[in-house]
Order: structure tokens, then sequence, then C-alpha cells
């Protein structure tokens, strides 16, 4: 059992603390006894520490606590014991040491983790989920069905996807994705014995089916594998896979005319495969040359393997129960796929062995025909992949309150040669390529948090990436924002005046010819796909001279043709933010000849810029 100091010092070197929780309150309240089952709840965590007596301190930028004491320290452990006996379905026994932190009097208060056979732990006069709660980061939550599903695991309980579907009958199942789930798993096993079998005892045996009053009646599994369109529609009108590509780094607000949709409404395995292929079909391409070939071919930034793998994550794992659609949105830098349903995985443990699913039987189905893993490898197996390609480790964010899961794959290769001139600019400050990662993250994505920090680096714990994240913050490379669980961080103006790094020996656009203007032009034209061409000329030909009024109407110009960041900007007018935003977004925001996307936030870092709509139109 740790020391208060010990636990003092560790709390004081992180913005959050999964096993730690530190109250100043001198009373037994519902506030700590949430804490308390929570810790007793949360599973393969080991219980945690409640630390009373502390406080945080005052006038200060990072969270740094103090003992402040406790006055009747043996009345509130008398109290504490005889609350956690009595509160909960089961009685938690903690471990209540008294201490001495300085001249002030503090208790340590060590919550074990309940067993397999008592879990859930809950408040005896609320009803259960919500009466549970369990550790999420350095919160307690209420617990929710899905949690119940974990708790239950070993006790046999059904799951979703085995649920019959009222008003559903096998006229609802479509012969068509039957004989397609035969083809695929005759391509994987071609004497699998249940390829023999007849329609009825095939779909029985993939809990597609189930016996009700003696009558085979479809089951979620089934109508979401093997449902007609007619019958998806009706049964399940929301459940669909959207395809979204947006141009730019960030969600736009007009979605009318800002991105295009491809929405696939079909069975699994036969949605799964299209969207699949539209994914690969749209992927920006790398050149290949295999050895012993003497012909290069064009193939996907991102690998095929990781795809198939993100995908089938999304379609295995999604809370069906949830109304909604699984989103895949390919941005110019990075693919996001986020589906409903948080990760019933702990986030620190994705990746290791062992696999938690919401929907057994369909996730059964996928690993049949080859589609995903079932043995919690997957994410390891993406990890692995990019780090072979030289990409950046995949971003994964379980949301719990918001019920969704998102997976990010940046198209971004890892210390580029750009990636290297510009880390040289904080050569005196010796960063690890731990760090250098974390910097690169932060610039293409606009932040980035303890989590992410971790999840790129995986050999990282909370701790560490903690002080790390606090090194880059005190070079003045990184600001932090929010506090506690909400803590994140973005680039700072110094760290980004030196992106995108100039081309050498050539002038940029809006500040002289180039030396090599073929070279100028390829790179401008990989910069502004967007702009017309008629901009994209303009572009070229202005130069340092131009006239500072003609420069500023080009800016203006851009901008009313698509929203753009001063990131976005400075790429493709080939200057550094610093100089975009004082010479020429800043005199256009006066001016009001151009707009924020959020005017309430100036240094909001996914702002974009915008041509202001005057009477007579565009400004």
């Amino acid at each position: 059992m740790k020391t208060a100091q010990e636990l003092l010092s560790e709390l004081n070197s992180l913005d959050e603390h999964l096993c730690i929780e530190a109250k100043t309150s001198a009373d037994v309240g519902t506030s700590l006894l949430e804490t308390v089952c929570a810790f007793a709840n949360e599973p393969q965590l080991g219980g945690g520490y409640i630390l009373l007596g502390v406080a945080p301190a005052t006038n200060s930028f990072w969270p740094v606590y103090e003992a402040v004491g406790i006055h009747e320290p043996d009345k509130l452990q008398q109290e504490i014991a005889t609350q956690c006996a009595s509160v909960f379905n089961v009685p938690i026994r903690p471990r209540i040491v008294t201490e001495r932190i300085g001249e002030r009097t503090v208790i340590t208060v060590f919550v074990p983790e309940a067993g397999t056979h008592e879990k859930p732990v809950y408040f005896k006069n609320q009803p259960l989920p919500k009466g549970a709660r369990r550790r999420i980061g350095s919160t307690d939550q209420k617990c929710t069905d899905d949690d119940l599903i974990i708790f239950y695991q070993d006790r046999r309980g059904e799951s979703y996807d085995e649920q019959l579907v009222r008003d559903a009958t096998l006229a609802d199942i479509d012969d068509e994705a039957i004989e397609l789930y035969r083809k695929l798993r005759r391509e994987v096993h071609a004497q699998a014995e249940e390829l023999t079998w007849s329609r009825e005892d095939l779909l029985e045996a993939l809990g597609a089916v189930k016996r009700s009053d003696g009558v085979l009646k479809p089951t979620v599994a089934g109508v979401l594998l093997f449902g007609s369109s007619k019958a998806l529609r009706r049964l399940f009108p929301m459940l669909r896979i959207d395809y979204i590509r947006v141009p730019g780094l960030q969600w736009v607000k007009d979605p009318d005319k800002r991105f295009e949709t491809v929405e696939i409404r079909a069975p699994l395995l036969s949605a799964f495969q299209r969207i699949r292929a539209s994914i690969l079909d749209d992927l920006p391409k790398a050149f290949s040359l295999p050895a012993g070939e003497i012909q290069g071919k064009e193939i996907p930034l991102l690998p095929d393997r990781v795809i198939r793998e993100v995908v089938a994550n999304a379609v295995m794992h999604r809370d069906y129960r949830v109304h909604g659609s699984i989103q895949i949105i390919r941005y110019s830098n990075r693919l996001e796929v986020r589906n409903p349903g948080f990760s019933l995985k702990a986030e620190e443990r994705l990746g290791q062995p062992g696999s938690e699913t919401r929907n057994p039987k369909i996730a059964a189905v996928l690993h049949e025909v080859n589609f995903a893993e079932t043995k919690g490898s997957g994410i390891k197996v993406m990890r692995e992949l990019m780090d072979e390609q030289g990409l950046s480790s995949p971003v994964l964010h379980s949301d719990r309150t918001g019920n969704s899961f998102m997976a990010m794959l940046l198209f971004h290769h890892f210390l580029s040669k750009d990636d290297l001139t510009w880390l040289r600019s904080f050569d005196q400050h010796s960063l690890t390529e731990d760090e250098m990662r974390a910097m690169i993250s932060a610039r293409e994505l606009g932040a980035i948090d303890n989590s992410t920090y971790r999840t790129m680096n995986r050999e990282v714990d909370t701790l560490s990436a903690s002080r790390h994240l606090r090194k880059l913050c005190d070079c003045g490379l990184l600001e932090k924002k929010g506090n506690g669980p909400s803590t994140y961080y973005v680039p700072t103006q110094r760290a980004l005046e030196n992106w995108p790094p100039r081309p050498e020996n050539t002038s940029q656009a809006l500040g002289g010819k180039s030396t090599e203007q073929s070279t100028k032009s390829t790179e401008l034209e990989a910069k502004s796909t967007e702009l017309s061409t008629e901009l994209q000329e303009r572009i070229l030909s202005a130069g340092r001279k131009s006239d500072k009024s003609a420069l500023l109407q080009l800016v203006v110009d851009i901008l009313t043709e698509r929203p753009l960041s001063a990131a976005e900007l400075a790429d493709i007018l080939g200057r550094t933010q610093k100089h975009i935003r004082t010479e020429y977004l800043q005199p256009l925001l006066e001016q009001g000849r151009i707009v924020r996307s959020n005017p309430e936030k100036p240094t909001d870092p996914n702002q974009t810029y915008t041509a202001a709509i005057s009477s007579n139109g565009i400004s």
C-alpha cells in the first residue's frame, strides 16, 4: 500500500489519475462513496486510492495539490468503514490509514477491486444499471447496460444481437446474402462442414434465427447479416454506413455544399465489401517498385489490411441499439471511422490480447469469412502495419459519455523531409522521438491529449505521457487547455511559425519568382487543387512587389471559394502562419472583409476564415 506522500507526489505529476482520487471533504458523502463503488467495480484496475485532507493549491498553472489536514480523523475512519459495509449490495472492506504530511493529518483509503462473483457493486437504494459506478479516466461514471454485459459475461447472459426481432420472419432473409456468406466461407475453408447444411440449419447454427414457439424467427444478427434491403429499411431504418468525403482538414458547417456522401444500406457482408472498395479506390496513392520488378505501380497509401481491420472493428463492435450510422470521413490528411458504442475494452488495453464485443454472433461470422479478428489482435495488427509503412500509429478514442468510438488513420508519413526540417527548429529542446511524434500529431490534428500521446507511443504510461506533454509546454511548443479529464494541448504560434518549411533556393508565392517555375507550379497545384484554375494562376503570378491591396484581394477571393484555416492558407501561399496572420488575416478582419468561423473563440485550434458577405454580395 502506497504512503500518502507517494500518492500526493504521483497525483501532482499528472493532469488526471485513474487510480488516485483527492477529496477535500471531511465527511462521508455521496461523492466519496461513488468513488469507492467505481474502484471496486472497474475490471482489471486492481482497486484505487482515495486521499482525504488535500486540496488544490491556488494560483498554480498546473494542478498542484497540497495537504490541508483533517480535524477528526478517527471519527472519519469509522464513518467510512461503516458506510462501505452497509450502503452497497455487498460489503466493501477498504484499508484505511492515518498519516502525516508535514504538520497536516491526512487519511489514505485503499479500495480493493471486488471479486468477479461480487460485481456489479451498486448502491442498494438505486436500481441497476445506474446504481453502479465505473472508474473511467479520473471520473466516476454511472453504469450502462453495456457495462452490465461486462460484469455478467461469465454468467452466459444473452447479447443484443442474439435477441429476436419482433415482426421479422424468415421471408425477410435474403438468399443472395446467404450465398455471399457461402462463397466467402468457401474461399477461406473450402471443406467447411457448414457449407453442406440446408438454409435453415445454417442460419440456426450461425445464430441468425432462433426457435420461438416452435417457429424459426430471425435474430438481430440474422437481419443485419442476411436481411433483405426491404427488411433492413423497415426494421432498422437508420442503420447504414456513410462514406463522406470532406475537402480540407476539418468538418464544414454547410453539408449540402461542402462534402459528398455515399450511403450504403445492405446486409453487413455486402456493405463491408462495398465500403472497403470505396475507401481503397479513393485513398491517395503511393508509388511502389517491388524488388525484382522493372515496372512500378501505384498502391493505396494505407494498407488494405488496415482498412479491413478498421471497418471490421466498427461493424463488429458498434452499438446496434443506437439508431445511427457508421460514419467514415475522408479528409485530405486522414481517414476517420466513427461508430455508435464506446469500447467495452478499457482504452488503455486496446491492442492487448482478448476481445470484448457487444455482438458475438456478428463477430463470429465476420471472423469465419476472414473479415475480422476475434482475439483482440486487430488493433495490434493495424499498429504494426502502419509502423511498417512509416505511417503514424492509429489514434483511437472511446467516448463513454457520448457512447461512441473513433479510429483515426493519418496519411502522414512520420519524419518526412519536411518534418525533419521543421523539427530542427526545436533542436535546442532535445526532443525525444516520442515527443517528435506528439508535435507532428498536434500539428496535423490541431490538438493532442494524454490518451492520444499514449496511443502513438505505446510503451508510455499515463504518468510519463503527462511529463512529456508538460515538457513541451515548458518549451513553449504546446499550450495547455482545459483541466482534469478535459485537458488537451494545442500547438503554439511559435511552434507553427516555421511550418511549412520554405523550399531551399526558392522565393515563395506572394514573394518573387521561383528558380524552377515548374517545381513551384507542381507544389502549388498539389496544395490548391480545390481552387479554381483562375485563382491558381493568380497565386503563381503574384510576387513580393505586387500591390498590397491586390494581394489582400487575392486572399479574399481564395476565401470566397472555400473556407480555410491559417495553416491551409500558409500552405497554399507558401508563407509562415505568422506572416499570414499578421499581414493578411488581421487586416482583413479589421476591415470586415473576412470573418472567423468561431468569432467567440479567436484562438480556437479549428478556426477557419471565409469571405464576408456584404449587402452587395461578397466584400
